[in-house]
């Protein structure tokens, strides 16, 4: 158990490493202008690893919103076991170490004249533009759900557009034997896990403050991410209190309704919601898709070993809106695509040759108190793809595999671990260490 674990923190503090060594050594030239736009787990750790890898490089890092509320750890919200000034972060740290924060919301990009309009600001220049636009949710992808719509059905699935504490004040208010209904999109989504452990912090909240609730978790896939995990860590905690429908299973909504709180699924069912969570498909953020960066799919071509976006030279679409199967849409992952994305950026300005690169995904789930889950992940770039190194990652045991003490012990490291895998990522992110 402990070699298990003891590798995957490895992996997870690891993960700057083959970057990090391998950037290209610098040169006796002009200052090179890096740009960042987005400030999430992409942006700010692009920034960061910049100013700290780069000294001569001129690092500006634009962002509309003076903090960031972390998708990740927001459904410990939900849970009652964080509150959301816990996880939400300034940019005063990064500002200290050197990086030149803008905050001001870039509205337009002009590749030709590498330049990057904003809305209140006059035009910033680069020589390589480093873009984590996140997400766009797609409105209307389910019929009924609009934006006015997501004040009643919440999301809670973009912090910016919405935050998570307009579904923990539904959920509190919710009567005891009251019905939460989640509906879950098809991939490929951020955060593939996050609806899972949501249901599980929402089951975890329940049990202790509203134990007669019920929670249907209407799903467009037939399967999930640590689907056994999950589904082993329900029947032991929430006996039930889940119930879980996957596609085959009429599990797909295709309208809603909000003055009646009603959710129509494929097959012709009618769900009735006292808290209805809906959690459309997505696509990029405007910035890229209005800059020429999406394909027909709604998200970014990329190029492995780079991050170049495959359609505008120059630019570089890290995070959630870029097209890096079978690498999930992860706030960790942003960060490793950061580190190369940036080193590559960095080499190309130069005329050099960019460092290969390692690609990690770490991953907790946290599922009830003490009770934490994970699978990692090691990916390269061949050719023109993506691919998982065989053999490499790995996902938490089964609970059948280990005896009731071993596995008890087990899933509360996982649990510790993942505190603690999360403090030092948002720390290095945000320059507080």
């Amino acid at each position: 158990m402990t070699d298990t674990l003891t590798r995957r923190g490895l992996l997870a503090s690891a993960a700057a490493l083959p970057v990090a060594l391998a950037a290209p050594r610098v040169s006796a030239q002009a200052r090179m202008r890096l740009v960042i736009i987005g400030g999430g787990f992409g942006g700010a750790s692009a920034a960061r690893f910049a100013r700290d890898t780069f000294p001569d490089v001129d690092v500006t890092l634009i962002e509309r919103s003076r903090s960031f509320t972390t998708c990740p750890y927001g459904n410990l919200v939900l849970g009652g076991m964080r509150k959301i000034e816990e996880i939400t972060f300034t940019y005063d740290g990064l500002a200290r170490r050197g990086v030149r924060v803008v905050h001001d919301e870039a509205v337009a990009v002009d590749p030709a004249a590498k330049t990057v309009r904003l809305r209140n600001g006059g035009p910033v220049a680069y020589d390589r533009l480093v873009m984590s636009p996140g997400i766009d949710l797609r409105w209307g992808a389910i019929e009924g759900y609009t934006e006015g719509a997501a004040e009643r059905m919440p999301h809670g699935w973009a912090p910016y557009l919405q935050p998570i504490t307009v579904l923990e004040r539904q959920l509190r208010a919710m009567p005891d034997g009251g019905v939460f209904v989640m509906a879950i999109p098809d991939n490929p989504f951020r955060c593939p896990p996050g609806p899972y452990e949501r249901i599980s912090m929402v089951a975890h909240y329940f049990k202790q403050a509203k134990p007669r609730a019920k929670i249907l978790a209407l799903d467009a896939k037939n399967g999930f991410s640590k689907q056994p995990l999950f589904q082993e860590a329900w029947e032991e905690l929430y006996p039930g209190m889940i119930e879980w429908r996957g596609a085959s299973n009429d599990g797909r909504v295709v309208r809603v309704d909000p003055s009646a709180m009603t959710l129509r699924t494929e097959f012709g069912d009618t769900v009735k919601a006292d808290v209805a969570n809906v959690i459309p498909p997505q696509m990029a953020g405007k910035i890229a898709r209005d800059t020429g960066l999406a394909n027909q799919t709604g998200w970014c071509p990329v190029k492995p070993q780079t991050f170049e976006s495959a359609l505008v030279p120059g630019i570089h679409v890290i995070g959630d809106a870029s097209i890096a199967a079978p690498m999930p849409k992860s706030g960790f992952v942003a960060s490793t695509h950061a580190k190369q994305a940036v080193a590559a950026a960095v080499a190309l300005h130069r005329g050099q040759t960019p460092p290969d690169p390692v690609y990690f995904n770490t991953c907790y789930s946290h599922v009830g108190t003490d009770y934490g889950i994970s699978i990692v992940g090691v990916f390269r770039a061949e050719g023109d793809r993506f691919i998982e190194v065989p053999n490499s990652g790995g996902i938490s045991p089964r609970n059948a595999t280990m005896s009731r003490e071993r596995k008890e012990e087990y899933r509360r490291l996982e649990a510790h671990y993942a505190d603690g895998w999360y403090e030092a990522l948002t720390r290095q992110m945000f320059g507080l260490s």
